[in-house]
């Protein structure tokens, strides 16, 4: 029996935080170009859907189909690596932070190759993960488990030449992805935040309830402010994310 998508289990409710960035959208758009028919993979619950092209949505997961706005564009039930769409009949293939996620990247990558002429691909290097100050002091084990996963390294070389730009993300980033929070650590003692980032889901409970813990207490101490001091002047920072333009 296949295995159900980890978002019907982690993602039921994702969109109440998961709302696109404006700043990053932005970004994205401009990557698209003059494409007019872009295929979203991983697609979720829409964000980023760029709404002045023809789209359609791929999704694996039923929990995630389902908040999916009425306005939405059309989606299909697939995965990454078996594109239900012949040769060429996208002018880009969009993936926003969803490679990761992937069962078979290389398979993944493939198909957006295949029927796209285009790809643009968001997503980040694990390598700044560690410094990142949630993992470095508080949740270590997300280091491991995104050595797991596939890294920026393995992407580009699946993909071949391709444009890599950083993206810094905004203090007050709209989209609440892992990183999102960085000058705002509050929020990571709200479950409804959590809800919207997979890696909460995917650690073991206990795991994630110690890393709270010890940043609940740093930060009624103020210990958080004087060791991240530096953050609090800053409007945005390179935490790793990365929007990767390729061509076919």
């Amino acid at each position: 029996m296949a295995k159900a998508p980890i978002y019907d289990r982690i993602g039921r409710r994702y969109a109440q935080r998961r709302r696109p960035d404006p700043r990053i959208a932005a970004r994205l758009h401009q990557a698209l170009g003059d494409a007019r028919k872009v295929v979203n993979v991983g697609a979720g619950s829409g964000s980023y859907e760029p709404e002045d092209r023809q789209v359609v949505a791929v999704e694996p997961s039923e929990v995630m189909i389902t908040q999916r706005p009425p306005d939405a564009a059309p989606v299909v039930r697939a995965v990454a690596e078996a594109l239900p769409f012949e040769k060429g009949r996208f002018d880009a293939a969009l993936a926003v932070l969803t490679v990761h996620h992937w069962t078979d990247p290389e398979r993944g990558v493939a198909e957006l190759r295949r029927v796209a002429r285009r790809q643009v691909i968001f997503t980040w290097d694990p390598t700044h993960l560690a410094r990142f100050w949630f993992t470095r002091d508080y949740l270590p084990e997300a280091v491991a488990l995104d050595a797991g996963f596939t890294t920026l390294k393995a992407t580009l070389a699946l993909l071949g030449a391709a444009t890599v730009e950083p993206v810094p993300i905004p203090h007050d980033c709209r989209d609440g992805f892992f990183a999102a929070y960085w000058r705002r650590p509050e929020a990571y003692l709200d479950p409804d935040v959590r809800a919207g980032i997979s890696g909460f889901g995917i650690l073991e409970e206990h795991v994630v309830e110690h890393a709270l813990e010890l940043l609940a207490g740093d930060l009624e101490s103020g210990e958080w402010y004087r060791r991240n001091e530096q953050l609090l002047e800053l409007d945005e920072i390179d935490l790793g994310y990365r929007l990767v333009v390729a061509r076919s």
